[in-house]
């Protein structure tokens, strides 16, 4: 009797398919799956399932082979009742051979059902090798199944079988022995276009392989399960999952026991949790329908998580020339965070929006001289689960695994599983886990989530990595390792996940050429040049009043050169004059005529020693500009232009101002001489009273003997 109880309890145990470990799913054979026939292909329908069986009187075909203990017939059962036996789905698509598998559209009023395509004549015609399976569809007038339609590419060559039409009826799924495929049986799909559908399409290598692959079933997500013998299984036909990656299908992922076994596993259908359903099974030699629930939703596809980063390395490599032993390069992160260098490192706090500006500081006075570059920053985690834990832990001690700062915008996460890569499994948002041995674990973390958009359920997963290691020791050694290792911070413009837009680039108003100028105020209200604010500029500086009508602002500037270095000197003398809050800007010229004069100076340059010899002639590289100034002041007649030279501060004061107004004259003559009237050509030097660079080294000195040339009103 004893032996008896425990093979009693060894049966119950094998038929709920519950082990000592922790299973994926529970499966149980359902009350109307019988011994002596086959039950298969069920699908949803209202309040029940619909399915083939063989529970008949005929004796044509059987669900694997063609051969055996009867043909198909479409039936029913109602999943909230008591009874254990099933009923005739319809007798008007019940034919004399093989019906089923089915499948139906979102409002069940729209059925596609596969069936021999001949299905009247004598037993021998019908029972014709010729007479193949083919898809027919019909629909339902509220009391019978009417308007049987058979699709236009069945074939009397080949099986077109076990249909399943996507959610949003838009595609039909199916298989098919017809020739050029890759085995002998693959799956195909077609598309509802027109009014008809279209012709069928194999699904690619990934899905179908040499052996058969049949019964599919698509969720509203368009993921697909499948049965397949040709793909690594258990043995038999097994089932397996896929998902889209584009235009293609990820590698299919076997489900785990005991929904697949040794035998012939097929027919699935689930909801859209996938947290329950059918399936069909020959386990138990006929074919039956099993009902599983989901355990542990079973993880299919994970991606190695990215770590994400707010550490980034800001660096101006721009074109506008900065000498930094006269000059500070200032990097404002905002919150009163800045940094000195042309190159630094800085960590943000986390995601967010920033705003990044690069200042250059005159080291002299300690004030803003020019800004280079601002622009706004959004950074984002990436799009994904998120796995949040420690990357090392020690053997024995617990560890919190948390998925609360995953980040799937467009989501919502409705469930947590983790597997832990040693055959543990646990659900929830926040898990503890101590690992007993050491060791390198993947741990897996699976979501279910759902679209705020559409409410379609999707999967998904991450695997991160963990290292377990003897003692707090070992674990200080590969902390270190790391940090010794550990790669310099990104450059900000080659993150993914950082989102720049540009404000302001001085390069590339230069670039542009615009020219550098210093603002010594900008007002909403017009200031007079006799204003007593004005009373300390001196008289060399020409004050130039800059109207911007789409702010509404008056600003005065002086000065114009085509370096910003040129307008050190100028900015610290008057900072020293009281003018504090002068910043050196860049602006576009006002018309054609003064950008090409700002492009031909800086073609030429401004340099004195390129314009005269040690004996005040003229040189080579002067005639090349002024015939370029010819022409330019020729094309733009209503023009006048004033010729400046300045000199450095060797020799007496008296004896520059000389030198230089004799060589601006020679300048104007020149051009006065090929035509340009003098009316329109005014001659200043400077002498030294403007230099741009200091006067105590040469190479200084050679930047104070300048030409310049300007339009003038």
């Amino acid at each position: 009797m004893r032996f008896i109880k425990i093979l009693i309890f060894t049966l119950l145990i094998s038929r709920t398919y519950i082990s000592a470990q922790e299973a994926t799913y529970k499966v149980v054979r359902t009350p109307f799956s019988t011994d002596r026939f086959d039950e298969y292909c069920p699908v949803f329908y209202k309040n029940g399932i619909v399915f083939c069986t063989n529970n008949n009187s005929g004796s044509l075909v059987t669900y694997s082979s063609g051969e055996g203990t009867g043909n198909a017939d479409i039936h029913f059962y109602d999943t909230t009742s008591s009874a254990r036996r099933s009923r005739l789905f319809s007798k008007s698509l019940r034919t004399k051979v093989n019906d089923g598998p089915v499948t139906f559209n979102a409002t069940g009023d729209t059925i596609y059902y596969a069936r021999n395509i001949r299905v009247e004549g004598s037993a021998r015609e019908i029972s014709s090798v010729r007479n193949r399976l083919g898809i027919f569809s019909a629909v339902f007038d509220g009391k019978n199944w009417v308007r049987i339609r058979e699709l236009r590419f069945n074939n009397e060559w080949y099986n077109i079988s076990s249909p399943c039409l996507s959610p949003d009826g838009k595609r039909l799924y199916f298989a098919s022995d017809m020739p050029d495929g890759f085995g002998g049986s693959d799956l195909y799909y077609c598309n509802w276009e027109n009014d008809y559908w279209g012709d069928p399409i194999n699904m690619g290598s990934t899905i179908n392989t040499k052996g058969n692959e049949a019964y599919p079933f698509i969720t509203p997500a368009g993921e697909i399960l499948f049965s397949s013998d040709g793909h690594p299984g258990l043995g038999n036909k097994d089932i397996f999952y896929s998902k889209p990656d584009g235009d293609k299908w990820l590698p299919p992922v076997r489900l785990d026991p005991p929904i697949n076994s040794e035998y012939d596993d097929f027919g699935i259908v689930t909801d859209s949790l996938m947290s329950r359903g059918y399936f069909s099974s020959n386990r138990f030699k006929s074919a039956d329908i099993f009902q599983f629930e989901t355990i542990y939703p079973q993880i299919f596809y994970t991606d190695i998580q990215k770590e994400n980063n707010y550490c980034f390395r800001f660096s101006d490599e721009g074109m506008i020339s900065i000498d930094t032993t006269d000059l500070l390069y200032s990097w404002d992160f905002g919150a009163e965070k800045k940094l000195l260098g042309k190159t630094v490192n800085y960590c943000f706090p986390g995601p967010g929006k920033y705003n990044v500006k690069l200042d250059i500081i005159d080291r002299e006075t300690g004030n803003l001289f020019f800004t280079k570059l601002k622009y706004s920053l959004e950074l984002k985690d990436f799009e994904q689960p998120y796995i949040s834990s420690p990357d090392l832990a020690i053997a024995g001690e617990e560890v919190i695994f948390s998925g609360l700062q995953s980040y799937l915008p467009g989501y919502e996460i409705i469930s947590y599983v983790w597997d832990f890569g040693n055959g543990e499994r646990k659900d929830g948002p926040e898990v503890n886990m101590t690992f007993k041995e050491t060791g390198d674990y993947r741990v897996n973390m699976g979501l279910k989530l759902r679209s705020l958009s559409t409410g379609i359920i999707h999967n998904s997963g991450i695997t991160k990595l963990i290292r377990v290691v003897e003692n707090e020791q070992e674990k200080k050694n590969f902390i270190s390792i790391a940090a010794s290792s550990k790669e310099p911070a990104s450059d900000i413009r080659n993150f993914e996940n950082a989102q720049i837009t540009v404000d302001y680039s001085a390069d590339q108003d230069y670039l542009n050429d615009a020219l550098f100028k210093l603002k010594i105020s900008s007002s909403k209200n017009q200031i007079s040049r006799e204003d007593t604010f004005f009373k300390n500029l001196p008289d060399k500086y020409d004050l130039k009043e800059n109207y911007q009508p789409e702010a509404g602002v008056y600003s005065y500037e002086v000065e114009e050169q085509t370096t910003l270095m040129a307008l050190l000197p100028a900015f610290r003398e008057l900072n020293n004059l009281g003018y504090r809050n002068t910043v050196a800007v860049l602006e576009m010229p006002d018309s054609d005529a003064e950008i090409q004069l700002v492009g031909l100076k800086k073609n030429y340059g401004v340099l004195s020693d390129d314009y005269f010899d040690a004996y005040g002639r003229l040189k080579a590289n002067a005639y090349l500009i002024l015939d370029q100034i010819i022409i330019l002041m020729n094309r733009y007649p209503e023009t006048s232009m004033q010729i400046e030279v300045h000199t450095d501060n060797i020799g007496q004061a008296a004896n520059n101002l000389r030198i230089s107004q004799s060589r601006a004259q020679l300048l104007a003559n020149y051009l006065i001489n090929r035509g340009i009237s003098s009316k329109r050509l005014s001659a200043k030097g400077y002498g030294e009273v403007k230099p741009v660079a200091s006067n105590m080294y040469e190479r200084d000195r050679r930047l104070n003997r300048r030409v310049d040339f300007k339009f003038i009103k």
